[in-house]
């Protein structure tokens, strides 16, 4: 089981970043966040290709998590990752199906894998 999952796109960087933004809604989540980790990097004067962390939620899916596990607290919001590296775009997330692997005793039932796939569709829309 993959701790990841990447995609590339032919997106422009930007391009990549508004539509995981759109995606992510049309799939009933919201947008918390967007670090721009080059603008962060680079006011300490790093240089780095793009890279953005968005990061996104479910109210009642965040709920639930927490109410099994106080400690999953530590893996949310849910992010998304747009970056590039050499001249490629990817898109990727954190799979939602290791959670269990971290927190065997919170009892998740089926919720991991409905948001894990939740996750993979809003990437592979925003291809």
């Amino acid at each position: 089981m993959d701790f990841d999952y990447t995609v590339t796109t032919e997106k422009s960087f930007d391009q990549a970043v508004k539509a995981v933004e759109k995606e992510t809604k049309n799939a009933g989540f919201r947008v918390l966040y967007i670090h721009d980790v080059t603008a962060t990097l680079k006011e300490k004067g790093f240089k780095a290709e793009p890279f953005k962390i968005i990061e996104i939620c479910n109210a009642r899916s965040a709920y639930t998590v927490l109410q099994a596990d106080i400690k999953i607290g530590l893996c949310l919001p849910c992010k998304i990752n747009v970056y590039r590296k050499d001249g490629i775009t990817y898109i990727s997330g954190m799979r939602p199906i290791i959670l269990p692997r971290f927190f065997p005793k919170a009892h998740l039932g089926a919720l991991p894998i409905e948001i894990d796939k939740i996750i993979k569709e809003i990437i592979d829309r925003s291809r």
